[in-house]
């Protein structure tokens, strides 16, 4: 991890305070920019998105799908945690917290908004930082790599249909139309495209131009994230200068949801057996979230000014740091992981 990825937190709350300031003296500036629209989508927002989606997605090797096989255990746990778990989990958290537990003390009219946003952020499973989470804890590489190309298969037809479902159980209308169109714009395309600049740049230099390209994009993707989220917080700034609790408000479920679902994919892989190599990454797969796309189609959806827009971005604030605690505990936990392996009976012993 790069010293700019290690102090992520630092840098969004920074850029927080910042957005939240220039929203206050150059309101019409940041009106303009939230009113470069087509067909609902923002066209300063898709450019910065595009900026810090494709990069990562240049990352993915969706000829690792054959190895899926080799790690099957692994791979059942994630798909059940990411898909079957994760944003059902969040979105009764969702319901629990906002809707009920501090309903009293945030905005009536942003209530749905907020719970929305959690929805969004959970149902679009980590990318590229899962890389970066399963070096720290020495995760079987090639685990890692077919987990993540499978789960951006599996996104591109799941994510519109669970996000849709779990809206309409919160009784919140779904905007069908632009949830389609914010899949196609910040999942299909960016994969079609990164795919073919990554074969493109295979086949002329080899893994060796893909690194550079990949180093030379990946302060581009960060200085993208900043910029987005000073957008945000620019049309954000009045509510939370109004109600600063807010923040801290959202960050409760969405913290209880990503140790709950890192603990439950480490427990199921240590019961199927699974190596800890492979556990390790699987328990953070299902904890992290893809939150560029989050925060895009939260934006779409909703709006810059919305509740969604507002938690998705809380989900970028606390990232780091909270899988960083994970990662702690994954390591300061294998032995006892390899102890009570099945596939360990030796060590079961005292």
């Amino acid at each position: 991890m790069s010293s700019f990825e290690r102090y992520l937190t630092l840098w969004v709350a920074l850029c927080i305070l910042a957005g939240v300031a220039l929203g206050q003296l150059f309101p019409s500036a940041f009106q303009t920019i939230g009113s470069a629209e087509i067909a609902r989508v923002n066209l300063p927002m898709a450019v910065l998105i595009w900026l810090m989606v494709i990069p990562m997605l240049l990352k993915i090797d969706f000829a690792a799908l054959r190895q899926v096989g080799q790690h099957w255990r692994g791979i059942g746990v994630t798909l059940f945690v990411n898909w079957a778990v994760k944003p059902f989990s969040m979105a009764l958290l969702g319901w629990l917290f906002i809707g009920w537990v501090f309903r009293p003390h945030l905005p009536a009219d942003q209530i749905d908004s907020y719970i929305a946003g959690l929805i969004i952020l959970a149902a679009a499973p980590c990318t590229a930082m899962v890389f970066v989470w399963s070096n720290l804890i020495k995760g079987e590489p090639h685990f890692t790599l077919s987990q993540v190309a499978l789960n951006d298969a599996i996104m591109i037809v799941a994510f519109a249909p669970i996000v849709g479902l779990l809206l309409g159980l919160s009784a919140i209308t779904v905007p069908w139309g632009t949830l389609t169109l914010s899949v196609a714009l910040y999942i299909l395309v960016p994969v079609i495209v990164a795919q073919i600049i990554r074969r493109s740049v295979l086949a002329s230099g080899g893994d060796d131009a893909l690194q550079r390209l990949l180093a030379a994009l990946s302060p581009v993707a960060l200085v993208a994230l900043l910029a987005t989220l000073v957008m945000l917080f620019g049309f954000q700034g009045a509510q939370i200068l109004a109600q600063p609790s807010i923040i801290a408000i959202l960050a409760i479920p969405i913290l209880i949801q990503v140790y709950f679902n890192a603990g439950l994919a480490y427990l199921l892989n240590r019961a199927a057996g699974e190596k800890h190599c492979v556990a390790g990454p699987s328990a953070l797969i299902g904890a992290s979230n893809f939150f560029e796309l989050a925060v895009a189609a939260a934006t779409s959806l909703f709006g810059f000014n919305s509740g969604a827009a507002l938690a998705t971005v809380v989900g970028v604030l606390i990232e780091v740091p909270v899988m960083l605690s994970v990662v702690w505990i994954v390591n300061r936990s294998r032995g006892w992981y390899e102890r009570g392996s099945p596939r360990n009976p030796a060590k079961a012993l005292p």
